[in-house]
């Protein structure tokens, strides 16, 4: 049995290459071999701020799973296998379900330096194979209080709710201060936190945290006290602790080993399970090879 940490925890990213996306270091905290997830929060990438290549994301699948996709700077066009075509900037959501399956790309545009985080939400076994969607969420909630700026893009924070349709009770949250100062933010005692540190470097409750690192709080705090000398930006994401157990492989969540296999076999023989689209990118990436293993379910980010 894997125990996982019940205290405060900072995470430290690891460097990903990904040959699909050019010219863009990603730094990963989730998945993390300390915690899995956070609620339903699967996967964090965090990128840029870069000036040299493109992002070029060719199309590529997806199952069991939602994507958000939020900048901090530059553009992003997203298309996908039910048509959707939808550029994304700084303070806007794009927020894609793959349900059963879906298959997308991504290509930014040279407007400004690309700076962003990508996300995954986990679907719960009841809605994995729910019919795949794509949304855009041009006009979000945004709260000014004590100095601090909070945009709401998923779930409800402060009294104010996100748009976005999710599965899971979760809450996400970018929230910036032009200056030093200390706030505390009330928070639900039942969910688990992490707050991902993009610019300036934090105490929170008492812990210093530096851009990129990632700082987890077990359930049972009522507030997080967040401290800084200066102006920074970060992003809250929390949520009940994820109930039974994911496997989770390339681009695809599942319950299962098989159900990974099949959904892998789908995208290899171009399926009408993952439709084709007019694509810019013009590439198709192929599917890893399968590990000589059976891939077994991990379990949620507490005791199990």
């Amino acid at each position: 049995m894997h125990t996982f940490p019940k205290s405060e925890v900072t995470l430290t990213p690891r460097t990903v290459s990904l040959t699909t996306r050019k010219g863009v270091e990603v730094r990963r905290t989730l998945p993390h071999r300390d915690i899995f997830m956070i609620g339903a929060w699967a996967f964090v990438d965090h990128y840029g701020p870069t000036t040299s290549e493109e992002m070029s994301v060719g199309a590529h699948p997806h199952i069991g799973l939602q994507t958000v996709s939020w900048l901090f700077s530059g553009e992003i066009e997203h298309r996908d296998s039910l048509g959707s075509v939808q550029l994304i900037t700084p303070g806007q959501l794009n927020l894609m379900t793959a349900g059963g399956g879906i298959a997308h790309s991504e290509l930014s545009l040279a407007s400004a330096p690309l700076h962003g985080v990508q996300l995954w939400i986990a679907l719960p076994k009841a809605f994995r194979d729910v019919a795949p969607d794509f949304a855009h969420y041009g006009e979000l909630p945004v709260i000014n209080k004590d100095g601090v700026t909070y945009r709401i893009f998923v779930g409800d924070f402060l009294g104010a709710s996100s748009p976005a349709t999710i599965y899971s009770e979760l809450v996400g949250v970018e929230f910036t201060s032009p200056e030093a100062g200390t706030v505390e933010i009330p928070t639900r005692t039942d969910f688990e936190y992490g707050v991902l540190v993009d610019e300036g470097s934090l105490k929170i409750n008492g812990q210093g945290v530096e851009p990129g690192q990632l700082h987890y709080i077990p359930e049972g705090n009522g507030s997080l006290r967040i401290e800084s000398q200066g102006g920074f930006r970060a992003l809250l994401l929390g949520g009940l602790p994820f109930e039974g157990k994911i496997v989770m492989w390339w681009n695809f969540i599942a319950s299962s080993h098989g159900e990974i296999v099949e959904a892998r076999k789908a995208w290899e023989e171009a399926s009408s399970r993952f439709p084709s689209f007019d694509d810019r990118v013009n590439h198709r990436i192929p599917a890893p090879e399968m590990p000589n293993l059976t891939l077994t379910p991990r379990p949620r980010s507490r005791v199990s």
